[in-house]
Formats: C-alpha cells, sequence, structure tokens
C-alpha cells in the first residue's frame, strides 16, 4: 500500500503532467481543430451520459452588449439557495438593487429540488483572448449558468421549471430593485454607449398617504382604486382594455400635486417617469419615448396646460371686447414667448392622444399617466375625457382634516385648544397645505406646538383680511372696467350716431345737389326748346315771304 507522501506526490506529477499537456495543445493546436475536438468530445460525453445540459449565457448572442434578462432572472432566483447552500459566494453590488446580492461564485455550484426533481445549477465563466489592430491583447471574461438534470425529466423541466424560475427571478429583482427617477433627453444623445433615451437618478422621495394632506376618506377612496388598478391583470383582460390607468390631478398651486405623485409611486412601488413634451422633438419620438418605458411605472406630464399649445382653445368676441387694451396686450406677449420656447416642438394633440391612449398604449402593461394643471379648464376636453383620465382628482386648499395630518405630521399633536379657531378660520380662508405646512414647522429648538399654532391663526387671520381686501380691490376693478367698458360703449354708440348723423347729412346734400342739377338740366332743356321754337318759327316766317 503506498504511502500518503508517494500518494501525494503521483498526484501532483500527473496534475503536473495534465497541465503541461493542455497548455501545449491550447498553444499548438489550431484554433479550428480545437472546435472539432471539443465538438466530437462534448457527443461521446453525451452518448454515455444520461445528464442533460442546459446553457444560460449572461450577454444575449446579438453583438454581446446587452445583457440577457433570463440570466439576471436566474441568478436572483439561485441567490436565495447560494446564501444557504453555497461554499462560496459572491456579493453583486449592482446600481439597480437597493440590497446586496449575494449569488454563486465562478465555479460554484448548487442543488435545487421542484416537484421532487433534483436539478443542479453551475454558475462556470470562460475567458477569451483577443488581439487589437494595434497588435495589444485583451482578456474577456464570459459568464453562464449552466442547468443538468436527468433527460428522462426533460419535459417537466422545459415545460414547467423554467417558467417557474424566470417568474420567481423576476418577482424577486422587482422586489428587490432600486426605485428611479427618470427623465427624457434630447433625441441627439439616443445611442446605447450614452444615457439613451431616458437618465434616470434614485428615486427617495419619503412622501406617503399617512403623510399627505388630505381629507383620509378621499385618500382612502384612492388608495382602493389603485389596488385594484395592480391586481388587475386578468380583469383588463377580459374587458379586452390595456392594463393602464390615468389620473388627472388639478387645483391652485401648492396643493400638494407633486407629493401626491410621490405617495402613489411609493403606495405601489413603481419608478416614475417625469415627461417633458417639449423637449420631444415630434410626434414620432414621443411613441419611441414611451415605448422605452418599462411596466410598474408612472409616466407623469406636469403642468399639461403648459406644455405645450394643445388644446386650441380660443376667446369668443365678446370675451375679447370686454378685456381691456392692457390684459390684452400682457396675453399677446405670453403666448408669444410660449410659442418662441415650443417652436422645436411639433407634438399635436392627437399624436398624444394617439400615445397615450390609442394603439401604441397596448405595447406595454402595467402602467399609470398622470396629468397635472392648476387650471383644468384650459385643457381640451377630448384630452381629459373618462378612458384617458380615468380618475379626476381635486387637489383643494387646506381645510381642517388635512391640517390635522399635518399638524401630526409637524407637531406631533392631535388636539389644542385653538382647534376650534382653526377649523373655523381654514373654512372662511383659502390656503394651500404648502403655506400651511410652512407656518407650522418650528423655525428654532425653542419654539414649541403651542407657539406654531399660535402662529397659523395670526396668518390666518392676516390673510382673511388680506384675502377681503384683494375682493374688494377686485369688485373695485371689476366695476371701473364696467364704467369704462359702458363708457366706451356709450362713446362707441355716439360715434356711431354722429357717424350716421355726417352720413344721413351726406346723403341729404347730395340728393339736394342731385335735384339743383336735375332742375337746372330741366331748365335748360326747356330753355332749349323755347329757343328752337323760336328758331323754327324765324324760318317758317321766312320761307312765307319768300
Amino acid at each position: 500500500m503506498l504511502e500518503t507522501g508517494a500518494i501525494l506526490g503521483l498526484t501532483g506529477t500527473t496534475v503536473t503532467s495534465l497541465m503541461f499537456v493542455w497548455a501545449m495543445y491550447s498553444q499548438y493546436v489550431p484554433r479550428h481543430l480545437q472546435v472539432y475536438v471539443e465538438k466530437y468530445s462534448f457527443k461521446m460525453i453525451g452518448w454515455i451520459s444520461s445528464k442533460v445540459r442546459i446553457k444560460f449565457t449572461e450577454y444575449t448572442e446579438d453583438g454581446g452588449l446587452k445583457r440577457s434578462e433570463n440570466y439576471d432572472a436566474i441568478r436572483n432566483y439561485l441567490s436565495t439557495n447560494s446564501a444557504a447552500r453555497a461554499q462560496r459566494l459572491k456579493a453583486n453590488e449592482s446600481r439597480n438593487s437597493k440590497s446586496l446580492v449575494l449569488s454563486m461564485d465562478d465555479h460554484e455550484e448548487v442543488e435545487d429540488e421542484f416537484e421532487g426533481v433534483k436539478v443542479k445549477w453551475y454558475s462556470n465563466m470562460k475567458v477569451t483572448q483577443t488581439q487589437s489592430n494595434y497588435g495589444r491583447s485583451s482578456s474577456d471574461e464570459r459568464r453562464f449558468f449552466t442547468l443538468t438534470f436527468h433527460r428522462r425529466h426533460r419535459g417537466m423541466i422545459i415545460a414547467t421549471y423554467l417558467d417557474h424560475v424566470l417568474s420567481e427571478g423576476k418577482a424577486i429583482g422587482l422586489r428587490n430593485r432600486e426605485r428611479k427617477l427618470y427623465t427624457n433627453n434630447s433625441s441627439q444623445e439616443w445611442y446605447p454607449w450614452r444615457s439613451g433615451k431616458w437618465s434616470n437618478v434614485p428615486f427617495h422621495h419619503p412622501a406617503t398617504f399617512e403623510t399627505l394632506a388630505m381629507d383620509p376618506e378621499k385618500k382612502e377612496k384612492i388608495k382602493k382604486d389603485l389596488i385594484k388598478f395592480s391586481n388587475g391583470k386578468d380583469y383588463y383582460k377580459k374587458v379586452g382594455k390595456p392594463w393602464k390607468r390615468g389620473y388627472l390631478l388639478f387645483g391652485p398651486p401648492g396643493t400638494g400635486k407633486s407629493t401626491m405623485i410621490s405617495a402613489i409611486a411609493n403606495f405601489l412601488d413603481y419608478d416614475v417617469y417625469d415627461l417633458e413634451l417639449t423637449t420631444v422633438k415630434d410626434n414620432s419620438e414621443l411613441k419611441k419615448l414611451l415605448l422605452d418605458t418599462k411596466g410598474k411605472s408612472i409616466i407623469v406630464i406636469e403642468d399639461i396646460d403648459c406644455s405645450l399649445v394643445l388644446t386650441g382653445q380660443r376667446k369668443t368676441k365678446k370675451e375679447e371686447d370686454e378685456e381691456d387694451e392692457e390684459g390684452k396686450k400682457k396675453k399677446e406677449d405670453e403666448n408669444k414667448e410660449k410659442k418662441e420656447a415650443e417652436k422645436q416642438s411639433k407634438v399635436t394633440l392627437s399624436g398624444l392622444l394617439n400615445s397615450i391612449d390609442g394603439l401604441w398604449s397596448a405595447c406595454s402593461d402595467e402602467k399609470i399617466i398622470i396629468f397635472t394643471t392648476n387650471y383644468v379648464d384650459k385643457l381640451d376636453p377630448a384630452l381629459i375625457r373618462r378612458g384617458r383620465m380615468d380618475n379626476h382628482i381635486e387637489m383643494s386648499y387646506c381645510r381642517f382634516k388635512a391640517f390635522k395630518v399635518l399638524a401630526k405630521n409637524y407637531l406631533d399633536i392631535d388636539s389644542h385648544e385653538l382647534y376650534g379657531e382653526i377649523e373655523r378660520l381654514l373654512g372662511e380662508t383659502d390656503m394651500s397645505p404648502a403655506d400651511v405646512a410652512e407656518t407650522l414647522m418650528p423655525k428654532s429648538d425653542e419654539e414649541d406646538a403651542d407657539v406654531c399654532v399660535k402662529r397659523l391663526v395670526e396668518t390666518l387671520e392676516e390673510e382673511k383680511v388680506k384675502a377681503r381686501k384683494l375682493a374688494e380691490e377686485e369688485e373695485k376693478k371689476k366695476a371701473e372696467k364696467e364704467e369704462k367698458r359702458k363708457k366706451k360703449k356709450k362713446e362707441e354708440e355716439e360715434e356711431k350716431k354722429k357717424k350716421e348723423e355726417e352720413e344721413e347729412k351726406k346723403k341729404k346734400t347730395e340728393e339736394e345737389g342731385k335735384k339743383k342739377r336735375t332742375e337746372e338740366e330741366e331748365k335748360k332743356e326747356k330753355e332749349n326748346k323755347v329757343s328752337g321754337s323760336e328758331k323754327n318759327g324765324d324760318v317758317s316766317h321766312e320761307n312765307g315771304i319768300n
């Protein structure tokens, strides 16, 4: 029996010899011959082996630059098994993941069981040497997973197990992903090696429905609608509609429209695409941008009434007449500036409607489209009809129930002796939640809840006085405008009357002149006749004498 030292020596010699043979084979055997050797070696192994192997590469075959979604899904699926069973692990700190992902290290294997069938997954890595045009050599690492199972389970593995692995892996990836806030790039930057159609940053907005200043009943209704949508894949398919939903958020500035969007994104765990229409060149570019968005996302167009001239609405002649000259000039200047800013964009209302609600809207699922506006009356009815903007949500001024949410958030109080006074003042004064929140926020460590609540009461009283004065000024301006309009109308009527009198006088003068000319012509004609008669009488007299 060989001693341990002899066995180790023999093993070392054998390994050294094999490494030498492999080095000579790799260096001196031409590559095309190596391909044939490997091809027939695999065939021989297949004849004597009962195992089936499926290979999943890290990058797709079309150029090798795009990462395979299936590879990522398998890695996510195996991460649970890897952490529990593998001996060697690799920590992947991915930009798209909010947590550390543990996966098998290279050349490691784990075992998995599905419906009583055991399979093995191998993590492999292959290094290839490439020669550049400048004579420099570089190495390229290509990783892949290999699934091994007995050939008698081929049908079940291909039909059931692989679908299970990919769907579970994608679900794990969605749960672990770091949510993003996207903004669209100019079409001049649409290159694969650059940022592409969209740029993104991590989305970490802290807003939730619990911190949103709104009537609790209204918030609960919105949450139920969102839950119904997110679980409605089969329902939307049943009724024959694309799996999307539109929300129109309208109300004065500072009423929480952007905060509502963040709360929806956090509630559903969706990404957010902030679409800036003024940088989109035309309708075709808009379609390409929307096709490049992913599912489980919110597409936002803020201030839709200001993004582009989409409504085509015009003032009536009566409204134009009532508008003073100064207001007209101001409006013309604003329209001129708006058109100058948008002259590069050719996106039309029809193009926008087709992109969000036409045939192109069915190309991807599970999306929410949100429009925001301060002036809902300015929007074209076709843009906000039900079916496009399914849920119209008014973001109003702060009322008492919304104030209680803000007081809990900023001051951590549920009641105060001034709550009754605040409820009365909020019912009489229009103040946005943003202004109320700023007033409630402590400005120093010395300020407590009492100071902040009293400051709010004082601010509300001041705002009430300002609102009353503003209303009086508006009423005064309205009265002056009405008086000016009446005066202008009176002047126009007098001018019209004067003009009519002048026309009448002119007409009368013309008629008198015409009559005078007629009389003169008649007199002249009569004189001519008399003169002719006398002349004829003289001629007759002369003829008689002769």
